[in-house]
């Protein structure tokens, strides 16, 4: 059975190339969903605008399918709520200034 600490392990793979802090960390993934083999994730991004957009939902998808046990993966986009820094743990935010 494909668990979520599976899941976000791999998310921790995928790192946003601006900031270079995964996924998991800038507090991106908003919701996961599991069942048996499938996963949906829903995630967001540090700006409507980002460039890169694709290549990271692309890269969050083939992280989760990497997971034994997830046969198939959906990565959804939101932008609701939006983004904050507030989502990244304070040790985090410190270190960065923010």
């Amino acid at each position: 059975m494909v668990t979520e600490a599976e899941v976000k392990k791999a998310l921790r793979k995928v790192k946003d190339p601006e900031l270079n802090l995964d996924l998991v960390v800038l507090g991106l993934i908003y919701d996961l969903k599991i069942d048996g083999g499938r996963v949906d994730v829903t995630m967001s991004l540090t700006s409507p605008m980002c460039p890169v957009a694709g290549e990271l939902l692309e890269k969050a998808r083939e992280a989760v399918e990497s997971v034994p046990g997830v046969e198939r993966a959906e990565v959804e986009l939101t932008f609701t709520p939006p983004w904050t820094a507030d989502r990244i743990p304070p040790t985090i935010r410190a270190a960065l200034g923010l």
